[in-house]
């Protein structure tokens, strides 16, 4: 099927937010309950949760399927995703508090980011956002 702009949505001026957003990213763990306990933790919120299956919600309506993995996790693999947040220097002592033990923060051109290693051992990257003051 061929698709243009044609078949987009468009934006409304009551809602000035992009058409389109990500609906789900797999995320495959080492045990779902401590990976649910974890991102709750971080500011994820639990939609669903049943043995080793969960939903967990992003901001922007974004799910992360968190599943069990069916082979060992490599310490240190990155995450499948990464995360933006409005205050990465809060968000980061807002981690260690919690215990998450955050990685030294970086400086870059268009973010700046600080990494964490999520209960299965993946290394999850929490960047500032780049929205500009854009609705999203």
């Amino acid at each position: 099927m061929r698709c243009y702009s044609h078949c987009m949505p468009t934006k409304t001026p009551k809602d000035p937010r992009p058409p389109v957003a990500i609906g789900h990213v797999e995320h495959h763990v080492a045990d779902v309950a401590k990976a649910v306990e974890w991102y709750e933790a971080l500011g994820v919120r639990r939609i669903f949760k049943r043995g080793d299956f969960a939903v967990m919600e992003v901001r922007g309506g974004t799910h992360i399927i968190l599943a069990k993995a069916k082979e060992k996790i490599e310490a240190g693999t990155p995450a499948p995703f990464d995360l933006i947040v409005d205050d990465v220097e809060a968000t980061r002592e807002e981690c260690a508090s919690k215990g998450m033990a955050p990685g030294k923060m970086h400086r870059g051109r268009i973010h700046d980011w600080f990494e964490l290693t999520d209960p299965s051992g993946f290394r999850l990257t929490i960047l500032s956002s780049h929205a500009g003051g854009r609705p999203v």
